[in-house]
């Protein structure tokens, strides 16, 4: 059985009281039970973490390297400057897919640059909560 990790970065234990009209009325519980709805619904395993330190985040991309057989990662707003999290992702070897619940390249200029993005597998914003489980699949059926 494959096993999916999913990373929230910082601000994302504030869904549904953080900007609502971008990110939608859902709080974090509610995103956390229903990326297990889906784990199960495509028969893996599934961890979900949330930080708001860039550190633990990368402490977990580096741990996830042997336990887990892909990633999905809403980096937030690291995704935009944090080089240490990109260099972390590129260290790895399995498959990181980004995402986004809100699109980004409809809100500020700094937010449609990610530089993650080159060293993930893919990318994926502007779907709410269908950008995660939307990754989910891609790491079942497209990424080996």
């Amino acid at each position: 059985m494959k096993k999916i990790l999913v990373i929230n970065g910082p601000n994302l234990n504030l869904l549904g009281e953080r900007e609502p009209g971008i990110y939608g009325g859902d709080n974090y519980e509610t995103l956390c039970e229903k990326l297990m709805d889906k784990a199960d619904e495509l028969s893996v395993k599934c961890e979900v973490f949330q930080s708001n330190h860039e550190g633990a985040m990368i402490d977990k991309l580096h741990s996830a390297r042997t336990e887990f057989d892909g990633i999905v990662l809403n980096a937030g707003a690291f995704t935009h400057y944090s080089y240490a999290v990109r260099d972390a992702i590129a260290a790895i070897k399995i498959p990181v897919i980004e995402v986004h619940i809100s699109n980004v390249f409809a809100r500020e200029d700094f937010r449609k640059t990610s530089v993650i993005a080159p060293v993930c597998k893919g990318s994926i914003s502007g779907l709410g909560f269908g950008s995660y489980f939307l990754a989910m699949e891609a790491l079942v059926n497209y990424c080996g």
